[in-house]
C-alpha cells in the first residue's frame, strides 16, 4: 500500500489564500470573489474547517489558522486514545502448561498471552518469543508450567484506557515487544480489560490516512 499526501483541490487552495490574506471574511464574500454560489462553496467550507486549515466564528468568519498539513496530522495523534484502538485480550491461568499456552496463541492467532490468578488479576505476558525460547530447550513441554517462563510483575509494561495512543507506540518501540495489556487498576492489583498491539498502531495509522 502506498501512502499518499492528501491534496486540496485547486479551489479549496484558492479560498485558503483567500481567507489567508482577507480573513476574517463571510462564506458570502469568498463565493463572491470566487464567481460560486454560497451551496457550492460549502462544501469546501466545511472540509476545510473540519480538517483545521480554517476556523470559522459565528457572525464574524472565516480565519486562517496558519497550521501545517504536519501539525495538523500532530493534533490529531494527540486525540486518539488507546480506548479508541483497544481489541480483546486472550489470558490465560497461570498453572497451565507451556504446549497448553503454544496451543492457545496458534487457534487464537495472537503473538501475546495476558497470564491471570485465581482472581483474574495480572500476574504475567507471555511472549511468542518466550515459548519458542522453551520449546527449543529439552523440557517436556506438557508439564512444564507457564510460570516458569513467563516476564512477571512489576517488570510488566502496561497502559490504560485514557493513555495516548502515540505514546503507547512509543513503549511497544522503546520496549521491543508487540503487545501491551490494557489493564483496570483496583485495591487486590491490575485487571486486563483489552490489549494493545502493533496491528492496533497500524489500524489506527491506516484510518488517520483515510480521513
Amino acid at each position: 500500500m502506498v501512502v499518499r499526501k492528501i491534496e486540496l483541490t485547486k479551489r479549496q487552495d484558492q479560498i485558503i489564500k483567500i481567507v489567508k490574506e482577507q480573513g476574517p471574511i463571510t462564506g458570502e464574500q469568498i463565493a463572491d470573489q470566487l464567481n460560486l454560489t454560497r451551496a457550492t462553496l460549502r462544501p469546501d467550507l466545511s472540509i476545510l474547517t473540519m480538517a483545521g486549515y480554517l476556523d470559522a466564528r459565528p457572525r464574524v468568519g472565516y480565519f486562517y489558522t496558519g497550521k501545517s498539513g504536519t501539525q495538523l496530522l500532530t493534533e490529531n495523534l494527540q486525540k486518539i486514545h488507546v480506548r479508541d484502538y483497544t481489541s480483546i485480550p486472550v489470558v490465560v491461568k497461570e498453572n497451565v502448561s507451556v504446549y497448553d499456552a503454544i496451543v492457545t496463541m496458534f487457534l487464537e492467532d495472537v503473538g501475546t498471552l495476558f497470564v491471570v490468578d485465581q482472581n483474574s488479576l495480572l500476574v504475567g505476558v507471555l511472549s511468542r518469543k518466550d515459548l519458542l525460547r522453551a520449546s527449543l530447550g529439552k523440557q517436556e513441554l506438557t508439564t512444564l508450567p507457564i510460570n516458569i517462563i513467563m516476564t512477571r510483575m512489576p517488570n510488566i509494561t502496561m497502559c490504560e484506557m485514557d493513555d495516548l495512543l502515540i505514546d503507547i507506540a512509543k513503549l511497544l518501540i522503546d520496549k521491543q515487544i508487540d503487545a501491551l495489556p490494557v489493564v483496570r487498576k483496583s485495591d487486590k492489583g491490575y485487571e486486563v480489560i483489552g490489549r494493545i498491539t502493533k496491528t492496533n498502531i497500524t489500524k489506527a495509522f491506516v484510518a488517520l490516512g483515510n480521513e
